[in-house]
């Protein structure tokens, strides 16, 4: 009897279908190892992993208790001087890529695709240089008060933010506005600043930015949208140092959970555009620095 297909797109979705389900969605705890610090999991030759990789990562890191950011092939730990210890299980992660394939008229044409390999975490090998164990630096405790630093970075994105005594937290489509209760009415900042990354994740959507909102606009897209703004915010805050807090209804994951078995390939694409708006926001972060500093003259026009 042959071998059945190893389908990686019924894999990872059955990974992430499976944690929701538990409860333990992998965005819920990205950081690893007990009290380590948030981090985003890295290749071995320091490269952050991206999209899809980051949540499955997460999962095994937080499933296993690791607590190193670096992960590796078996061949690359042993070229690194390593050795992966006897009965260690590797992780499952994804390459995208592309291959020429010749049509039926003959044309030569890309095609993509996708393809499972295996890692292992640093803290599953031996003998590795002392860098590859360091722990991320602890997410910091902002108790209930406002964060300058982190108030100042949102106000750096350039999105409009408002607050008022309304107890709602949501974006604004129609006036390109995001709303934001008092932070002093929520029981712990890092709370605000997680729902306050959430809709800053909406707002990426825009016409004026990613234009998700087009691509995505059937009846599914409303779960679709708020999958990819949680996990969006949690890649967000972890670059913050800030430990994400999420308290989502029962009526979300439903929506989630429906879409991911609908549609095997969704969690894919949430993570994937979840990255587009984490790397949106940095760069719009970025892009505010340097024009403030060229104002001041701290860097030649």
């Amino acid at each position: 009897m042959a071998k059945a297909k190893f389908d990686v797109y019924d894999h990872v979705t059955n990974e992430i279908i499976a944690q929701i389900e538990a409860g333990t969605p992998p965005w819920r705890k990205p950081w690893t190892g007990g009290a380590a610090g948030a981090c985003l999991p890295r290749r071995f030759n320091g490269d952050e992993y991206r999209g899809i990789n980051v949540l499955m990562l997460w999962a095994t890191a937080a499933t296993q208790g690791y607590s190193s950011a670096r992960w590796m092939t078996y061949r690359q730990a042993g070229e690194l001087g390593g050795q992966v210890r006897k009965g260690e299980k590797s992780a499952c992660v994804v390459k995208f890529g592309t291959v020429e394939r010749e049509d039926d008229n003959g044309e030569e044409r890309r095609v993509p695709y996708c393809r499972a390999y295996r890692v292992f975490n640093a803290d599953q090998i031996d003998g590795l240089p002392e860098e590859f164990y360091t722990r991320p630096d602890p997410a910091r405790d902002l108790g209930t008060e406002a964060d300058p630093t982190l108030d100042a970075f949102f106000a750096r994105t350039g999105a409009m933010i408002e607050s008022t005594r309304e107890p709602r937290a949501f974006y604004d489509r129609r006036r390109d506005v995001i709303h934001m209760p008092p932070i002093a009415t929520f029981h712990a900042a890092q709370g605000y600043y997680g729902t306050l990354a959430h809709e800053l994740t909406h707002w990426t959507g825009g016409d004026k930015r990613l234009e998700r909102f087009k691509r995505f606009n059937d009846r599914k897209a409303y779960a679709f949208e708020e999958l990819v703004a949680e996990i969006g915010a949690c890649m967000l805050s972890v670059r913050l140092g800030v430990q994400p807090t999420f308290d989502q209804s029962a009526a979300y994951v439903e929506g989630w959970l429906k879409a991911l078995k609908e549609d095997k390939r969704a969690i894919f694409r949430a993570a994937s555009e979840a990255q587009k708006a984490a790397d949106f926001i940095m760069q719009s972060v970025d892009r505010d620095d340097a024009t403030k500093a060229k104002e001041t003259g701290a860097i030649a026009a």
